[in-house]
């Protein structure tokens, strides 16, 4: 008797990818800094600063206003950031248009759904909890739920196992290189979408697929994706 094979898993990224947090980092970010006297960010300065969780994100915000950031300063700058954040939650954070209908469309089809977000757990989940996205998910790892984290491979790795599904039956969809370079060292093929956060175009950086239509991210796209993998491995 042949076991059947465990369904495709569909593992997404968070900011950028299911939900639209651009103004939300942005107004945490700039309360955070102003206790530094730096002049605000922008929507526009956004791409170089997102992807490595809110330490980096406050790090980078320093460099890009050429401002010193004596390491005495990141934990009380950071614990600004996440409470301010926190206390705001959901604020103007919605998911992207077509978001809900796809993640149906996917669950529908048999389609197993995660979450693998370089942002951190205390963070991540209320806000999907609150935008009512949690229940769509058998796993959700966070920045700080393993030691790594994206581009590492076992961050994608660790998320489907706790997803309980297979490697060469899953799939990675993100807007970044964070993303993408998680997928392919983790030999899983990839969807980048066009909407996000990156300062490098979702082309260059060589996912299997690019959309910039969530109508298109379709279970028959998954399964030739899958399929693809399957055989590559």
């Amino acid at each position: 008797m042949t076991s059947r094979p465990l369904s495709p898993l569909a593992i997404f990224d968070l900011d950028g990818t299911l939900v639209d947090t651009a103004a939300d980092l942005i107004a945490s970010l700039n309360f955070t800094i102003a206790a530094a006297g730096l002049a605000p960010v922008t929507y526009d300065d956004l791409t170089h600063l997102v992807g490595q969780g809110a330490r980096v994100m406050i790090k980078r915000a320093f460099a890009l206003r050429e401002a010193e950031l004596p390491e005495a300063e990141i934990d009380p700058l950071y614990d600004r950031f996440i409470a301010h954040y926190r206390a705001e939650m959901p604020g103007e954070s919605r998911p992207y248009p077509g978001i809900v209908a796809m993640l149906d469309a996917l669950k529908a089809a048999g389609i197993t759904l995660a979450v693998c977000t370089n942002k951190t757990e205390i963070l991540a989940t209320p806000l999907l909890e609150k935008l009512g996205l949690t229940p769509y998910f058998a796993a959700i790892t966070c920045g700080d739920t393993y030691e790594y984290r994206k581009p590492d491979a076992r961050h994608i790795l660790g998320t489907i196992e706790k997803a309980g599904g297979d490697p060469q039956r899953t799939v990675m969809v993100g807007d970044s290189i964070n993303d993408i370079l998680a997928a392919k060292n983790a030999n899983v093929p990839s969807i980048g979408v066009t909407f996000g956060y990156t300062d490098v175009p979702m082309v260059k950086l060589e996912p299997d697929v690019v959309i910039s239509d969530l109508a298109t991210l379709t279970p028959e796209l998954f399964e030739q994706l899958v399929a693809k993998g399957a055989a590559a491995a």
